[in-house]
């Protein structure tokens, strides 16, 4: 008799299990934003962050270029950093192409002294990059960013979002994004390198 409690008690277990790992994915899948939409237009200035030097950053600036933006909790910066190679790797022309990297500064143990320290020598670092502080996790609220991960966002020259993943990519996802950033920047030139 015992060992058939012990049993049943183990399957429930793996049921719940699974149920809460159902349940953890639908929640996942729930913080990317819908494609071929706009998201609401988030600002980000004064105590709530903007940019390095002090002034406003506004999502309407999504717009003109290709955009890929990260929303990146700190303490998971390296989460994605095959997608940042591949991308780089892509030499993209310049003026067709921004990156944005928002900083969830709220989502790390960091003390928000030095993370901007090491945010400016990133910023001289990766001259290209935008780089932007979220002090008060306004992308989480607005756009539906999941804290203390790592968001990667593809947008078009309209501000429409293309691709959207909450968490590590793939290496096919990674290569649906360079794929997609070609397509809206007119195609690869035939001399580019071939990865």
């Amino acid at each position: 008799m015992m060992s058939f409690r012990y049993i049943r008690s183990a399957a429930l277990l793996r049921a719940s299990g699974m149920a809460a790992a159902v349940l953890i994915s639908v929640a996942i899948a729930a913080a990317e934003l819908p494609l071929n939409a706009k998201p609401a237009m988030v600002e980000l200035s004064g105590k709530c962050g903007g940019r390095l030097d002090g002034s406003p950053w506004s999502s309407s600036e999504i717009a003109g270029k290709v955009y890929s933006v990260y929303y990146i909790d700190p303490d998971e910066a390296d989460l994605n950093e095959p997608l940042f190679t591949a991308l780089k790797a892509e030499g993209y022309p310049i003026g067709k192409v921004q990156s944005v990297a928002i900083i969830n500064m709220q989502a790390t143990w960091m003390p928000a002294g030095v993370l901007s320290m090491v945010l400016k020598r990133k910023q001289k670092k990766y001259p290209l990059t935008l780089y932007i502080k979220d002090n008060c996790r306004k992308l989480v609220s607005a756009w539906d960013c999941t804290d203390h991960s790592s968001d990667i966002m593809l947008f078009n020259q309209q501000g429409e979002v293309l691709f959207s993943k909450d968490g590590q990519l793939t290496g096919d996802e990674i290569r649906t994004m360079i794929d997609l950033t070609w397509k809206h920047i007119g195609g690869k030139p035939a001399n580019a390198a071939q990865n």
